[in-house]
């Protein structure tokens, strides 16, 4: 192939408070020639999730932070378009971890380099309810929430790209499913499109009470990922045995200093009968990936499991979108489309 270019985002600086355009750069390289055992693939979408945003700070966290000037990591989904690999031939649809970038140059053995089909589900889906974050609602709800039939599982985030997986799957179990949303429009898709039992607005002015309303029997499971004031009012309703997997609290994400916020560790701890809760992460379960993938991907074929996408445009829009996972700006699973085949 002839020398290509390619454009990347690149952290510049480690945001004070929420990213802005200024933390990121733009900037254009060559790729380099193939050695044996590449493959190049092209980035046809990225995936935006609110992870990242960890991995802009030089805090101690559970991976590396990303080095200033280093592209940004992320999961993408693209096309093979050269191949010094008996693996892969060009053509050949994937995912891998290229992050905020045009092209990508990995090695054939890469775990985190794998085959995808979008002939069964659009490519994009692989990213999201078929992807990494379907995978954290599969293994946080069935391994982590250990869910058993008519208990009453309420779900944080639950139009967001994971919470409304947890909740279908949820319903699938035969649990009793309360999703918490922000805004009518979020709630009524929660209830309405994706079946779950209840939705409760996190933005109105009775949320506590509206919350012990839709949970009669207290809660048995809660799946976190935000954190702050809607944990507080989960926390009030715990059951004795309740189980509490967290992946996340975008709620302090943003925060100047994390150490000093109050996190859901500290809202649980201080209950005089927590609930069994730790902080999980997908890949404690990656030797059983091929389970989740197959179980979703069949879901999402046959209609039984919903999703909803924001589908942005343009690489170089990707630090504005980002921006949108911390104010709520888009709808289910937000992810930028990069390129066309």
């Amino acid at each position: 192939m002839s020398e290509l270019s390619n454009k990347s985002i690149v952290l510049a600086s480690r945001p004070v408070g929420e990213p802005t355009a200024k933390d990121f750069r733009l900037e254009t390289s060559s790729v380099a020639p193939l050695k044996d055992g590449e493959v190049l693939i092209k980035t046809l979408y990225l995936s935006l999730d609110p992870y990242m945003r960890g991995r802009m700070s030089a805090a101690k966290s559970y991976a590396d932070p990303v080095a200033i000037g280093d592209v940004m990591v992320a999961e993408t989904a693209g096309i093979v378009v050269d191949s010094r690999s008996d693996n892969y031939v060009v053509g050949d649809y994937v995912c891998c971890r290229a992050g905020w970038q045009e092209y990508f140059v990995s090695h054939h053995k890469d775990p985190m380099t794998y085959k995808v089909d979008p002939g069964k589900v659009p490519l994009s889906t692989y990213l999201g309810v078929c992807g990494m974050p379907g995978r954290t609602a599969y293994f946080g709800l069935i391994r982590e929430g250990k869910p058993v039939a008519g208990e009453t599982l309420v779900v944080s985030a639950a139009s967001g790209a994971v919470g409304s997986v947890v909740g279908q799957i949820g319903k699938k179990l035969g649990l009793y499913v309360v999703g918490i949303a922000g805004g009518e429009k979020k709630c009524a898709y929660v209830k309405d499109e994706l079946g779950f039992d209840e939705c409760v607005d996190y933005k109105s002015d009775n949320f506590g009470s509206a919350l012990k309303t839709a949970c009669p029997n207290g809660i048995d499971i809660y799946f976190e990922s935000v954190g702050g004031a809607v944990t507080e009012a989960v926390a009030k309703q715990f059951n004795s045995g309740a189980r509490a997997p967290i992946c996340g609290y975008i709620a302090s994400y943003n925060a100047t200093d994390i150490t000093k916020e109050r996190t859901p560790f500290h809202i649980f701890g201080e209950l005089k009968n927590p609930p069994e809760h730790k902080f999980f992460l997908v890949f404690d379960h990656y030797p059983d990936f091929a389970e989740a993938n197959s179980a979703l991907t069949k879901w999402v074929a046959s209609g039984e499991i919903k999703y909803q996408e924001t589908v942005g445009e343009g690489l170089e829009m990707a630090p504005e979108y980002f921006s949108w996972l911390f104010s709520g700006k888009n709808f289910g699973k937000l992810v930028v489309k990069v390129a066309d085949e």
